[in-house]
């Protein structure tokens, strides 16, 4: 059993995970965000007592050179060794993995991706992320951000669109993930149409139709399919399980892998791009993947 933990920037949730993947949840607390002290305590009593390792996913990129964090909506815990100070804390092993490769494991280990070699899992929510997993074995880069596909300039290409250039939440402008995820779509239609409007609207609008949206959509799609196939070209996957809010929405989906198949150099008669479930189970999963011996040396 593993002691897992999924944290966002508005809560904490934990579950002790099987090796089956089979969670059974203990409980989640709102997340402290401005006092790291209160974070890591809250971390603790929810894990209560035991020596059972711990397993953290979070909305956050882990720098496997130090295991400092970079996180933007827990700022208490930004530049902070998050797993280093909980193992003095709490005399038990942690392990803390970004939540797109969390559930970018769970998928390639259990999901999906299960039995493929080479998996891409790929997040479209509020933002986009990814994750590489090679042979059941997470692919992390010399600074943890490998799989991050959303974090290079966005491009319309096929529509010759002009993009807002809007500063990503890295530092650089005009990155993929201003446009790709939800906001960004929502972004990109006010844009585009001059119109205000949710992303749920926006997809409804575009499904019945409507020429402003359908207009929003093709670019959306030419930023977003375009930047997947590019990584798709790098990587040559065997399959993409793309999670997260806007993956809901099924003919999205069919949509960006119409687009990315059209795009790659490899000839792909098959379905690529697939939806899949997430949510805070997937995160967990992952994690408790990540912490277990049979996935971390």
């Amino acid at each position: 059993m593993v002691t897992a933990f999924d944290i966002g920037g508005t809560k904490i949730a934990a579950a002790r995970v099987a090796p089956d993947g089979a969670a059974d949840e203990i409980g989640r607390v709102p997340t402290p965000v401005r006092d790291y002290d209160a974070f890591c305590a809250a971390i603790g009593e929810l894990a209560g007592p035991g020596d059972e390792p711990i397993g953290i996913s979070i909305a956050g990129v882990i720098d496997p050179r130090d295991g400092r964090l970079t996180v933007a909506n827990i700022p208490c815990a930004d530049g902070k060794p998050l797993a280093a100070d909980l193992e003095v804390r709490l005399n038990r092993r942690v392990r803390v993995l970004n939540d797109a490769k969390a559930f970018g494991l769970a998928e390639a280990t259990l999901g999906l991706g299960k039995g493929k070699a080479l998996v891409l899992a790929v997040i479209i929510g509020t933002g986009v992320g990814g994750a590489f997993v090679l042979n059941g074995r997470l692919v992390m880069g010399a600074t943890g951000s490998a799989g991050e596909w959303g974090h290079g300039p966005a491009s319309a290409t096929r529509t010759g669109a002009n993009l807002p250039n809007i500063r990503c939440g890295c530092g650089q402008p005009g990155c993929v993930d201003t446009l790709g995820g939800a906001r960004g779509l929502e972004r990109l239609h006010r844009h585009l149409s001059g119109v205000e409007a949710t992303s749920p609207d926006i997809l409804a609008a575009w499904q019945q139709g409507e020429p402003e949206a359908v207009r929003t959509l093709d670019v959306y799609l030419d930023v977003v399919g375009g930047a997947l196939a590019n990584t798709v070209n790098i990587l040559d996957p065997d399959i993409v399980p793309i999670g997260g809010g806007l993956a809901r929405n099924r003919a999205l989906i069919t949509a960006i892998d119409a687009e990315v198949r059209a795009r790659t150099l490899g000839r792909r008669p098959e379905v690529l791009c697939v939806p899949t479930e997430t949510g805070p189970e997937k995160g967990l999963i992952g994690a408790a993947l990540y912490a277990s011996e049979a996935t971390f040396p």
